[in-house]
């Protein structure tokens, strides 16, 4: 349930009405969301008759293209859809009723699963990257099956829409983005504004940007300024995740995380002492040098930190989203936010 409300504090004043109104909304369509997600992976099936059914048989051609059809339900299948049902249900948010017609729908299904297949091809190129089975630093991308699939389903239902060349800008734009050279360890390079700049630009963009953008256009929702406003939330919205996501990696709850590395916590370390310890330890996959940057952090309190950055977070993200949602309905952004705000994994 994307949009669902999740009854998180909506202590923010002058957002209440928002937030009532997406709490009536959410719970007047929690089963339509059950249903969409029912038709989002029954639609699958169809992708991959679409992509592999004609060369199945052929001599020459067919047993790779049986790899593919391998590839795409062993890597595409089984996760949460989070990216793919949003293009879906934004789409029906956006489009008037009486135009979302059995084509349409299609289109946005089919959207929805290019969006997962990018989705798939990234964290595929992730878990190789984790091995350093890589080319000169980084994945050779171009040779994964998922990306050349993407085009072909574009083209196969929104070519003659639109839509079709903003869309494929759109998921161009991502790849580019995503797929830019590598730096180095280096960590003088670690800084804060460095960190946002790859989150926002790299997961926020695909996760949160491209599946609200995408169904935009085909709605026929192309203006610069509101694309520019989307973006605005949306990728503040993303780097929110991002952040949470990888202090949730470290301290999956918080309030039964234990001392790790004492000798770290009975001398308070001096920044200089820091630095030496984060030189040491930091991108290590040794247990005993994740323990002592982990032990860093906790004498640190991060996660009073994140606390509190968390709250400051989401009202920042409430303020945007009132500022800057119309005309497209703020219970697309609001859904989303809710979704994420106090997430455990």
């Amino acid at each position: 349930k994307i949009f669902s409300w999740k009854g998180h504090g909506c202590g923010y004043g002058r957002n209440r009405a928002l937030c009532s109104s997406l709490r009536m909304n959410g719970d007047q369509k929690s089963d339509v969301y059950v249903q969409e997600k029912q038709d989002f992976i029954q639609h699958f099936s169809q992708i991959v008759r679409v992509l592999t059914e004609d060369e199945m048989g052929h001599p020459e051609t067919g047993d790779a293209i049986a790899r593919l059809k391998e590839v795409l339900e062993y890597n595409a299948i089984g996760g949460k859809y989070h990216q793919g049902l949003t293009v879906l249900v934004a789409f029906r948010e956006l489009v008037e009723p009486r135009k979302q017609d059995a084509d349409s729908l299609q289109r946005a299904l089919t959207v929805g699963w290019c969006v997962e297949l990018l989705q798939a091809f990234f964290l595929a190129a992730d878990d190789i990257m984790d091995s350093s089975l890589t080319c000169q630093g980084q994945i050779c991308w171009y040779q994964k099956p998922g990306v050349a699939c993407i085009y072909c389903l574009l083209k196969l239902y929104c070519w003659e829409q639109p839509s079709y060349l903003n869309l494929i800008k759109l998921f161009l734009q991502n790849l580019d983005l995503i797929t830019g050279p590598q730096g180095n360890s280096d960590l003088g390079r670690f800084t804060e504004k460095r960190y946002k700049s790859i989150v926002k630009y790299k997961t926020a963009f695909y996760s949160f940007y491209l599946p609200i953008a995408a169904a935009m256009y085909m709605a026929g929702i192309d203006g610069e300024k509101e694309h520019a406003n989307t973006k605005k939330i949306l990728l503040e919205m993303g780097e929110f995740f991002q952040i949470q996501d990888d202090y949730l990696d470290l301290f999956r709850d918080p309030s039964v995380t234990g001392k790790v590395g004492t000798d770290i916590q009975d001398n308070k370390c001096s920044h200089s002492r820091t630095v030496q310890i984060m030189k040491e330890n930091y991108g290590q996959k040794e247990a005993e040098k994740v323990a002592r940057v982990k032990a860093l952090y906790e004498e640190r309190d991060l996660p009073a930190v994140f606390s509190q950055y968390e709250e400051d977070s989401y009202s920042h993200i409430m303020g945007l989203t009132e500022q800057y949602a119309a005309p497209l309905p703020p219970a697309i952004f609001l859904g989303l936010v809710h979704k994420i705000y106090k997430w455990k994994k």
